[in-house]
C-alpha cells in the first residue's frame, strides 16, 4: 500500500511539472499591468506616462505601414503630440519572460489612427520587448504588422521626421 501510495504521489507530481499549461510568472503579470498602464496612456495622450513607461536609451520600432525600421527613438512629448490621434485598444495579450529582466509581449490592436478630423482604420498585429530598467518594466522594442482583415496604420509627415 505504501508503495501505490509513493507511485499515485509521483505520477501526481510529473503530471503538474510537466504540464503544457503556462503559469503567469510575476514578471509576466507585472509586464501586463504596464501594458495595460501604457495602452490608456496613448488612448488618452497622457505622454508623460508613456514615455516614463518607455526605456531611457529609447525604443526600437517597425511600424505596420510597410516602412523598413524605425532607428533608434529618443521618446519626447513633442514627437507624440506630432504622431496625431489614436483610439485603440488591445485583445489577447500574451506575455512570456524569455529571462529575469525580458519579457516578450504580443497581442492584437484596432482602433481609429491619423490626424484629427482624418482618421481610419487600425488593425494590426504587435509583438514587444519589455525589460526591467531601474528596477521599473519598460517598453524596448515594438513591431507592429498588419493584420489583412482591415486597415494598417497610414504613413503621417510625423513618421518620417528625423
Amino acid at each position: 500500500m505504501k508503495t501505490f501510495f509513493l507511485t499515485v504521489l509521483f505520477l501526481g507530481f510529473c503530471s503538474t511539472s510537466f504540464a503544457d499549461d503556462h503559469m503567469a510568472s510575476s514578471s509576466e503579470s507585472e509586464v501586463l499591468e504596464a501594458l495595460s498602464a501604457y495602452m490608456e496612456a496613448r488612448n488618452t495622450r497622457d505622454f508623460t506616462t508613456v514615455i516614463a513607461l518607455s526605456s531611457k536609451s529609447g525604443t526600437l520600432d517597425t511600424n505596420s505601414d510597410g516602412s523598413f525600421h524605425k532607428p533608434l527613438a529618443e521618446q519626447t512629448i513633442e514627437n507624440w503630440e506630432k504622431s496625431g490621434q489614436a483610439f485603440t485598444r488591445y485583445f489577447y495579450p500574451e506575455a512570456t519572460a524569455l529571462s529575469d529582466d525580458v519579457v516578450h509581449v504580443r497581442f492584437y490592436s484596432e482602433g481609429m489612427v491619423g490626424p484629427e478630423g482624418n482618421m481610419s482604420d487600425y488593425r494590426t498585429r504587435v509583438t514587444m520587448n519589455w525589460v526591467k530598467e531601474d528596477g521599473s518594466w519598460v517598453l524596448r522594442t515594438a513591431h507592429y504588422s498588419p493584420a489583412n482583415f482591415g486597415g494598417v496604420h497610414k504613413a503621417q509627415a510625423s513618421d518620417f521626421d528625423d
